[in-house]
């Protein structure tokens, strides 16, 4: 059987009975840590992520019943298995039913225990994994602030939403623009549809026809079989044009007609198709500069600035902060399955009064290198030695 390392936390008050788990899961490729009772196996468990449990149930203090108890209040997706030389079956029953991944008397047959310790591991496992997929599909993420300008904009989304309007929204690279998109889509009578992204700087512009409206076979060399296209996949829902300001000239023209008539032709084909798709764009770009330039199509920026919704940098609303660095905290702890860090108030204002070139994505960057290189709770030092530097 291949060996499954991890962290366990043996908790008993018998020195001989720690002594001996110690060896055996030590050999088995475990890290181990002990804790003599329940009270200072309770500290322990508050301060660090483990990956397994083994709890005594008779001990003084905090008994093993208390203990699980507490410990299901602290984390509960962390399995802790009971040991017990003095239980019965109600005993064992009673435990589970408190949230005990399973319970084994003493003395423990080591087969089952591995056995279990194993399963144990792997369950905890799958099952943070299983919640951080469905968290990440699930999760329509908020536009998080309170300042004025984000007050505006949400005020703006709401309205816009629920109509067929299209929306140009810019701003500087990792403010969030992707992040209105979504919460325009998500409130809108098309919810139900897809929402279907394009980034078009990150399509070489000899693709970009090919990728927004599909091609035939044939119609060139690599062109090995027909390809639906964004607008075809859209129909009936959201399409994001992200970075439109990126987009060349020809596809611009082609945009422009789908958006006038409602109505593609793939590359290399001449069946007209209609679609019906709600489009909304964004660029980090000054489009009317792009226009002067002769870079960008004036019809087309026309077509595309209905609803026009521009989100600042993250150095224009400062007040921000904290409630972001407090909303990444959770989300880093869910995606790594820990409990949430704290951050003192000096280490809040220090990042406050940093200066933001990546905006929110550099901000969510740092709180995560943050959460991994820190202590319990993030300092100011933390600060000065891990962003300042």
């Amino acid at each position: 059987m291949a060996k499954v390392t991890g962290n366990i936390l043996i908790i008993d008050d018998e020195k001989s009975i720690r002594k001996t788990l110690n060896e055996i899961l030590s050999y088995e490729g475990f890290k181990i840590e002990e804790a003599g009772d329940g009270e200072e196996g309770l500290k322990m468990f508050a301060d660090k992520t483990y990956d397994v449990v083994l709890c005594d149930i008779k001990m003084p203090k905090t008994d093993g019943i208390d203990f699980l108890v507490k410990a299901g209040e602290i984390n509960a997706d962390i399995p802790v298995i009971m040991i017990s030389g003095h239980g019965t079956i109600e005993t064992a029953v009673d435990a589970v039913k408190k949230g005990a991944y399973d319970y084994v008397a003493k003395p423990p047959d080591l087969n089952r225990l591995l056995i279990t310790i194993r399963n144990a591991i792997d369950k905890n496992s799958l099952s943070r994994e299983t919640k951080t997929l469905k968290r990440k599909i699930n999760r329509v993420q908020e536009m998080i602030g309170e300042s004025d300008v984000m007050k505006k904009i949400k005020e703006t989304t709401d309205k816009v939403a629920p109509t067929e309007a299209r929306v140009l929204i810019t701003g500087e690279n990792g403010v969030g623009k992707e992040l209105v998109a979504r919460w325009l889509h998500t409130k809108s009578k098309r919810a139900e549809q897809s929402l279907v992204e394009v980034n078009c700087a990150a399509i070489p512009s000899e693709l970009i026809e090919s990728e927004l409206f599909g091609h035939e076979k044939g119609s060139f060399t690599s062109a090995i079989k027909q390809r639906i296209g964004k607008f075809e996949l859209a129909n009936g829902g959201t399409l994001f044009l992200d970075e439109v300001g990126d987009m060349s000239l020809s596809a611009q023209a082609k945009v422009l007609r789908a958006l006038q008539e409602g109505k593609i032709t793939r590359v290399g084909g001449d069946k007209e198709i209609t679609i019906d798709v709600r489009v909304i764009a964004a660029t980090n770009k000054n489009l009317l500069k792009e226009v002067e330039e002769k870079t960008f199509r004036l019809d087309l920026y026309h077509r595309l600035n209905v609803i026009l919704i521009h989100v600042p940098s993250l150095n224009e609303r400062r007040e921000d902060v904290p409630l972001l660095i407090d909303t990444f905290l959770e989300d880093i702890a869910e995606d790594y399955g820990q409990a949430k860090k704290s951050i003192d108030k000096k280490a809040v204002e220090a990042l406050q009064r940093h200066s933001w070139t990546g905006n929110i994505r550099e901000l969510r960057n740092i709180v995560e290198r943050l959460v991994i290189l820190s202590g319990k709770v993030i300092s100011e030092t933390d600060i000065t030695n891990y962003v300042l530097r």
